[in-house]
């Protein structure tokens, strides 16, 4: 008698193994696990941003303010936003990175060692900064993706309702 598995069986089992695999696919939903992880990823970069900006203000002196803000838009972006991180060099800390602020002049010394950048960084997912030096009150936006973190982007105090905004002044316009 031959020991061994018939075509039937093996095909049983595939089909099997095929159905669970459907099944688990559509229920952890990868594509949306990978927007939460990216989502994830821009809401830390912009705290530690937010931070490291809030330690160059409360060190702010005469000779150590917010730059006047240049235009660095991705590719072709429209739209109200005046610095948006789009070069791979333009993750600078020295004032000529995306956010023109000069990390290196807090007294503590610099509180990041580059600028972040957005983890898709595309027209439509990238990081966007505005400042007023008269104020020195800065806002920091993106654009989440994920139905998880999504909703962040209406209640957060700013007035874009399709952008997560934090800083010193969520409603600056940008």
């Amino acid at each position: 008698m031959k020991k061994g598995f018939t075509l039937l069986e093996l095909l049983i089992v595939i089909g099997i193994l095929a159905i669970l695999t459907t099944i688990v696919t559509v229920v952890l939903n990868p594509a949306q696990l990978l927007a939460q992880a990216r989502d994830s990823q821009r809401l830390s970069d912009l705290n530690s941003l937010n931070s490291a900006l809030g330690l160059f203000v409360a060190s702010a002196s005469t000779t150590n303010t917010f730059a006047a803000t240049t235009t660095c838009t991705v590719a072709t972006s429209t739209g109200p936003f005046s610095t948006a991180c789009a070069l791979n060099n333009s993750t600078n800390i020295s004032g000529t990175g995306w956010v023109a602020v000069n990390f290196l002049d807090v007294p503590s010394g610099s509180p990041l060692s580059k600028l972040p950048i957005d983890p898709t960084n595309s027209t439509t997912y990238f990081y966007g900064y505005k400042s007023d030096s008269s104020t020195l009150t800065y806002e920091l936006d993106a654009k989440l993706e994920s139905a998880k973190y999504s909703p962040l982007n209406g209640t957060d105090g700013g007035n874009k309702p399709d952008f997560y905004e934090i800083g010193t002044d969520p409603g600056l316009d940008m």
